[in-house]
């Protein structure tokens, strides 16, 4: 998924209430699913046929009798190609069911039509879950798109004078983590009650006196040029490959597996009472392979990020998002 695909309304939007803090809270929820989307779609992988020596160098001995499961994705890419393909060498046969919309990946797997899904972040669980009672639970981590500062002008942080624009997104969501990176960069300090998604009235320092362009998070990349601006912060996948801009780009790169991060991790997600399906620990180790990781790396040049995070760490996380959008 690339962050960047575009969503129905939810009705998240319209049942927020409650202060300042908590309604920004809310917002975030429902227009994090315009983030939702994009890492699966967007990773394009070229990966070369499995020959028996390679399935024997790839180590360990697929199940006497292979498990199958259906996995609901919103769109089709080459990547669930890839995945497939190893999984089937592992002893799991997986079929890809594309069900065109962002509601039914959910809607179908917790009626049981299918095992599990692959295209959402916690951040979007959270929301369905709390808006329709449900127990999806994340079975381990897949993929993050990596954000960053990047600058046309800028070689280095320290070239960004006092008084610059910066833009970033004007989605509480994408926001929130605009300002997160921009924290771990140095340039401004949020304070210790910021949350999950900050604000611009969060900072409580900002020593060059930054001043913050809020745009609409898929425009940014386009201003990447803008000569009023002196750096956007967006994901690297933003850019039109045209543009030729890469993680090796920007001024600072985000930390993937940072707590702040932990939203946006995408996942493969399942019932309740299926999560301890074998099936799941065979797909972890598909996305855990050396030959897929290659291939990703080399597609995406660090855009999308392959991520392991502890599943309890997911579903502690998961479980506190929850809690924040009951409140709303």
């Amino acid at each position: 998924m690339s962050d960047q695909n575009q969503t129905p309304q939810s009705d998240l939007r319209a049942a927020v209430a409650g202060d300042k803090k908590r309604t920004r809270i809310g917002i975030a929820i429902a227009i994090a699913v315009v983030a939702v989307g994009a890492i699966v779609g967007g990773v394009a992988l070229a990966l070369p046929a499995l020959r028996p020596a390679d399935a024997a160098a790839a180590g360990g001995a697929s199940p006497a009798e292979p498990i199958s499961v259906k996995i609901a994705v919103s769109e089709d890419s080459p990547f669930q190609d890839a995945v497939k393909e190893v999984a089937a060498e592992k002893g799991l046969n997986i079929e890809w069911v594309n069900v065109q919309d962002w509601v039914l990946p959910n809607t179908e797997l917790a009626a049981g039509t299918v095992d599990a899904n692959a295209f959402q972040h916690i951040l979007y669980l959270s929301a369905f879950n709390t808006e329709n009672g449900s127990d999806i639970t994340p079975v381990f981590s897949t993929l993050i798109t990596q954000w960053g500062i990047f600058s046309a002008t800028a070689k280095s942080l320290d070239d960004i004078g006092d008084g610059a624009k910066i833009a970033i997104p004007d989605d509480p969501s994408n926001g929130g983590r605009a300002l997160n990176i921009l924290e771990a960069a140095g340039l401004i300090t949020l304070s210790a009650d910021k949350g999950d998604f900050p604000a611009v009235e969060d900072i409580t320092a900002n020593p060059k006196k930054l001043q913050f362009t809020e745009i609409p998070a898929t425009s940014i990349a386009q201003q990447f040029t803008d000569p009023s601006l002196a750096a956007v912060v967006v994901g690297t996948s933003y850019f039109d490959p045209s543009q030729n801009i890469g993680s090796d780009d920007a001024l600072f790169l985000d930390k993937a597996l940072s707590e702040q991060n932990l939203p946006y991790v995408n996942v493969i997600a399942t019932r309740e009472d299926n999560k301890d399906n074998p099936a799941w620990k065979i797909l972890k180790d598909v996305y855990a392979d050396k030959r897929v990781a290659a291939a990703n790396e080399k597609e995406n040049q660090g855009s999308v990020v392959l991520v392991d995070v502890p599943v309890e760490q997911l579903r502690t996380k998961l479980a506190d998002l929850e809690k924040q959008a009951a409140k709303n």
